[in-house]
C-alpha cells in the first residue's frame, strides 16, 4: 500500500445500452443488451486506483434515492471508505444515458450530475483533514467547478500533489492550472483547452507547451487507440497504445487515470505509471462497462507480465 490519495469527483448510476449504430437524431434503434451500474469520472477513477492497489479515500456526493444505495453498496463490497461520502435529500443522485455502438465499440454519453453537481463550499471545507493525510489528489471537472477550484486550492497550500482530468472539457482558470502537477487531457480536451488541433505527435507537443506555459508542472496527453504523448521539464515521449480487440471504450480514460495514481502513490515515476496506466486502460476496454470493467491488481500485473511494459519512444 502507497502514500495515502483522495480522490474528488463524481458519481452518476450507468444506464448503458448497446445497440447496432448509434442513432441519428430522431432515430430509433432497437439495442441487444441493457445495464445498470455504478459510474461517473470521479467514482470510475477512485475504484480504478483502490483495486489497483491505491489506498483511496473516495469523495462524492449522492442523493438520498435508490441510485445512492448503487453507490454505497458497490463501495462496502470492495471496502472502500464511505465515511468522506455526502448526501443530501435536496437532489437526486447523478445518472448517465450511455449508448455503445457494439461493431466499433464508440460511445455516446449523457450525463445528469445531480447532487454531485452541487458540492458547497462547506463541505469541501471539512476535507481539510483529509487532505493533511493525502499525499496525491485524483479530480476531473464532472462535479460543479466551483467545488474543484476549492479542493485544488486548498491541496495546493497544504503541498499536495495535484493530478487534475479535464474532463468533460470546459473552460477552467490560469489559476487553477498553475497549481496543476499533472494534467491528463485526451486529444480532444487538449485541443479544446490550447487552440491547437491534437491529432498526431506534433500537435501534442504543441499543446504540452501551452499547458506547460501555463505553470503546468508536466503534462500527460491520451490520444485513444494511438497511444500516451508525456512532457515532463525534462523530457517527452509517445507510448503506444496496446493492441487489443475493445469491446466497450467507455471509461478508458477513467481506468488510466486511476492506474495512473496509483502507480505515482507507490513510488513509480511518471514514466513507469504511464505504463502502468496503459495496461490497466487496455484490460477495461475488454469488458462491458465503467466502474465494472476495472482491473484488480493480479488481472494488471498478469497482462503486463505476457504483454511487457510498452517502450517510450522519446522526442
Amino acid at each position: 500500500m502507497g502514500k495515502k490519495v483522495t480522490v474528488f469527483g463524481s458519481f452518476v448510476v450507468d444506464l448503458m445500452s448497446r445497440c447496432p449504430h448509434l442513432p441519428a437524431p430522431g432515430e430509433t434503434v432497437k439495442g441487444s443488451v441493457f445495464r445498470m451500474g455504478p459510474g461517473g469520472k470521479g467514482f470510475n477513477q477512485g475504484v480504478a486506483a483502490y483495486k489497483a492497489g491505491a489506498d483511496v479515500t473516495m469523495v462524492t456526493k449522492l442523493g438520498s434515492d435508490a441510485f445512492a444505495d448503487v453507490a454505497l453498496n458497490t463501495m462496502n463490497k470492495l471496502g472502500m471508505n464511505t465515511e468522506r461520502i455526502f448526501q443530501t435529500s435536496e437532489t437526486e443522485t447523478g445518472s448517465a444515458l450511455i449508448l455503445v455502438d457494439e461493431n466499433t465499440a464508440q460511445n455516446e454519453i449523457v450525463v445528469v450530475l445531480g447532487a454531485c453537481g452541487n458540492i458547497t463550499d462547506k463541505e469541501v471545507e471539512s476535507l481539510s483533514d483529509l487532505l493533511d493525510q493525502s499525499e496525491y489528489l485524483l479530480t476531473q471537472l464532472e462535479t460543479n467547478v466551483t467545488a474543484v477550484e476549492k479542493i485544488v486550492a486548498m491541496a495546493f497550500e497544504k503541498g499536495v500533489k495535484i493530478i487534475l482530468n479535464t474532463a468533460p472539457v470546459q473552460p477552467i482558470s490560469d489559476d487553477l492550472l498553475s497549481r496543476v502537477d499533472l494534467i491528463t487531457p485526451n486529444e480532444v480536451e487538449a485541443g479544446i483547452l490550447s487552440g491547437i488541433k491534437v491529432d498526431n505527435q506534433e500537435g501534442a507537443q504543441k499543446a504540452a507547451d501551452y499547458f506547460l506555459k501555463k505553470g503546468v508542472k508536466n503534462v500527460l496527453i491520451t490520444m485513444g487507440s494511438s497511444g500516451v504523448f508525456l512532457a515532463t521539464p525534462q523530457k517527452r515521449g509517445f507510448l503506444p497504445a496496446y493492441k487489443v480487440n475493445a469491446l466497450d471504450t467507455t471509461g478508458a480514460g477513467d481506468a488510466f487515470n486511476g492506474g495512473l495514481t496509483a502507480a505515482l502513490s507507490e513510488g513509480k515515476d511518471l514514466w513507469e505509471a504511464a505504463q502502468f496506466a496503459n495496461a490497466l486502460a487496455a484490460l477495461s476496454v475488454q469488458k462491458m462497462g465503467t466502474t465494472t470493467s476495472m482491473p484488480d491488481r493480479e488481472e494488471i500485473d498478469t497482462f503486463v507480465a505476457e504483454h511487457g511494459k510498452g517502450e517510450w519512444v522519446l522526442s
